[in-house]
């Protein structure tokens, strides 16, 4: 690893503990010294400058300064020395758990399907900041990884990260990652690579809406290996995530079908269209004995993401105790909520319990 745990960075920064690496970073939680709050570090693997760090980072510091609710804030970047040399590095939110693990959380059961639409409209909300923009900032890698889910004093709320870091390839990224991932990816992107559009992050936030509410890709690949998806995939008819999920009504149905068009002029163009679709749906009441049903999906569907790990009841009912005893202690209420927010996203059963405490404590109040 690039850091360990205890360094201390640039005098204001103290590394918790590492969280996890992708394709171009290492990610830490950090504690700031003067600012007393937990952030996410992002240390590039690769040698750069800090006009190529910058370069990278310049549309993700764009959508910071909008400070929407839906777009991850981005703080500062620098370079640092690591045990492997110099390297660029950025601190933004720290938000304890992706929509993968969100998702992961829930087991054979689905997400519930107004979380699920609810999620998906708050992804759009953050994209159409981009997509608005002139000319539009197009993500390029819109995938349950790249989506933080956690809670603010309004409740349940989905941001978008790492805008702009897979549009081009350079001395900061592999190649791997520029161009998204594969199972994402839209199906023009497969014939000419250099097509990503607005349009193409709409797909993909269709393919994360099929996700969430069938536990599947909509367009399977070989084998299951996201690597091995091409065109070919996409001549197959899409199954209506109906199909899987009794719970889907035909409205949803069309709005899923549209954004996962494989022709791109009849898909959604951009976010505003798609969120203007997800508006117009209502859940509907459950119409009969069958919707009653415990909406279990199969045992081994939250496999396709990679084999998810398994959760221990007993450690997280410790890390509520845990956060609850913080709450108590003067100046370490947002301490709580973060680690409040990691237990009842990684053990959805106890939202029920404890998730009205989540949305006091992200207001200052405590009771």
């Amino acid at each position: 690893m690039l850091l360990n745990e205890g360094d201390i960075i640039r005098d204001s920064y103290t590394v918790d503990r590492f969280l996890g690496e992708g394709a171009f970073a290492e990610v830490y939680r950090v504690k700031h010294r003067f600012m007393r709050r937990q952030l996410a570090m992002k240390v590039f693997k690769l040698l750069g400058t800090i006009e190529e760090t910058q370069s990278a980072l310049e549309e993700a510091i764009i959508l910071s300064d909008i400070g929407h609710r839906n777009v991850i804030r981005v703080f500062d970047m620098n370079m640092i020395e690591t045990a492997n040399g110099t390297r660029g590095f950025f601190t933004m939110e720290y938000i304890a758990v992706t929509l993968q693990d969100f998702w992961i959380g829930y087991g054979n059961e689905f997400v519930p399907l107004e979380t699920s639409v609810e999620i998906v409209k708050q992804v759009c909300h953050g994209l159409n900041v981009a997509h608005r923009d002139n000319p539009p900032i197009i993500h390029r890698d819109i995938k349950p990884h790249n989506i933080l889910v956690g809670y603010d004093e309004s409740g349940l709320r989905a941001c978008l990260t790492d805008f702009g870091l897979a549009k081009r390839v350079n001395p900061l990224k592999l190649k791997a990652s520029a161009r998204g991932t594969p199972c994402f990816k839209a199906p023009e992107t497969f014939i000419d690579p250099w097509s990503d559009s607005c349009a193409g992050d709409v797909w993909a936030a269709g393919v994360t809406l099929y996700l969430l509410l069938t536990d599947r890709f909509p367009f399977e690949p070989p084998e299951g290996d996201c690597n091995k998806l091409d065109y070919r995939c996409f001549e197959h008819p899409l199954i209506p995530p109906s199909r899987w999920n009794i719970r889907v009504d035909s409205i949803l149905d069309q709005i899923v079908i549209r954004a996962l068009a494989i022709d791109r002029e009849k898909r959604y163009q951009n976010a505003a269209e798609l969120l203007e679709g997800l508006n117009r749906w209502k859940l509907r009441p459950p119409q009969g004995v069958k919707d009653f049903k415990d909406n279990l999906s199969s045992a081994n569907s939250k496999d396709v993401l990679g084999a998810p790990a398994k959760a221990d009841e007993a450690q997280i009912r410790e890390m509520v105790t845990q956060a609850l005893q913080l709450s108590r202690e003067r100046g370490r209420l947002r301490e709580a909520a973060d680690l409040m927010e990691e237990a009842l996203n990684r053990w959805p059963a106890l939202r029920e319990d404890y998730e009205q405490d989540l949305k006091h404590w992200r207001a200052g109040i405590v009771f």
